[in-house]
């Protein structure tokens, strides 16, 4: 606590010391007076646990397994994997979706449980989720331009038809009761 007050106090000393012709430069950030400098201290703490306490939340659809009771949704482990998916939306003219995605990204972990609604409500559409981190696939992410997540790809009759970037959940669901209902 005391050294916490220390360092307020030699922050507000130093920022005297740098003014011009005896004028005093104040901090440009407020800071406590020293009476509540240990308030202060105290504080810090638990906004660094509530901080590390967000980051321990159980993860949804992370890309270490595939999601779980979901059928139609399927994990992209390879290339091989992928360029397969590719030429299954193509050939079997099947409605689908390519979901391109990050463990890191926050957005992304945002919109997974719509999407999971959304594929209990649209069982004939197949999800493909993709994490652009795994190995082996960055030339074909490339290839596709993929260049953030989260990113949506729409596939009906064998072609691309609509497009999502960024975690807008309410453009999600009028895309899919456009295009799949």
């Amino acid at each position: 606590m005391r050294r916490c007050a220390a360092l307020l106090w030699r922050s507000w000393s130093l920022s005297r010391r740098a003014g011009i012709d005896g004028l005093r430069r104040r901090p440009l950030f407020p800071l406590p007076l020293p009476g509540y400098a240990d308030d202060a201290c105290r504080a810090v703490p638990s906004m660094v646990g509530s901080a590390f306490a967000a980051l321990s939340l159980p993860r949804t659809f992370s890309s270490a397994s595939a999601p779980s009771g979901s059928s139609n949704m399927h994990l992209i482990k390879s290339e091989e994997q992928f360029d397969g998916v590719l030429t299954k939306i193509r050939d079997e003219s099947s409605p689908a979706i390519l979901y391109f995605t990050a463990a890191w990204c926050g957005p992304c972990r945002f919109m997974s449980p719509a999407i999971e609604a959304l594929n209990e409500k649209y069982p004939h559409v197949t999800t493909y989720k993709i994490d652009i981190d795994q190995e082996g696939i960055q030339d074909k992410l490339m290839e596709l331009r993929i260049d953030s997540v989260p990113r949506l790809h729409f596939f009906s009759k064998g072609q691309k038809v609509d497009e999502i970037v960024g975690a807008d959940i309410e453009r999600l669901k009028h895309t899919m009761d456009r295009l799949y209902k």
